[in-house]
């Protein structure tokens, strides 16, 4: 099996969540199962099978955050040193040609992306297209909504 890039920060939040979901949530759903078991036939007990899908969905939830966790490769980007070229765990500044714009990015692993606040997936066109790439570096990424004009500005690894 190969391994998932993660950054720290990312590992840390992943382990937050997976206590989160071992030691609070499940809990609450086992209490949840078990008073609407003691409400009777089961077969027409709606919050049974509510409760019951609900406690499916956070047991994958939990398999999923630990095979990741399993199988990651965690790289802190603060070890590696500056020298103007994006990698993974980087924080991107770059200048949209095409929209006079100025956007800003870090380039995460799949489990920890977030493109709201700027976390963007490794595995995404515009993350492939701006690794291995130098500050000044003008680029035509091509994406599925068409070809985006970008001009890398800056470089950061925090």
């Amino acid at each position: 099996m190969s391994r998932i890039p993660l950054t720290k920060e990312g590992e840390i939040l992943i382990k937050e969540k997976l206590s989160n979901l071992k030691f609070v949530e499940r809990p609450q759903i086992s209490n949840a199962i078990a008073e609407a078991r003691a409400h009777g036939d089961l077969k027409e007990n709606a919050e049974y099978h509510a409760a019951k899908e609900l406690q499916g969905l956070i047991e994958a939830k939990i398999s999923e955050m630990e095979n990741a966790l399993a199988n990651a490769q965690v790289i802190d980007v603060k070890d590696i040193p500056e020298t103007g070229r994006v990698v993974f765990g980087a924080t991107v500044t770059i200048y949209d040609i095409d929209e006079d714009l100025e956007i800003k990015y870090k380039i995460v692993g799949n489990l920890e992306s977030d493109p709201e606040i700027g976390k963007i997936s490794i595995d995404t066109p515009i993350a492939k297209g701006l690794v291995g790439k130098f500050v000044e570096d003008e680029i035509t990424i091509k994406t599925p909504s068409g070809n985006l004009n970008y001009e890398i500005l800056d470089v950061k690894h925090i």
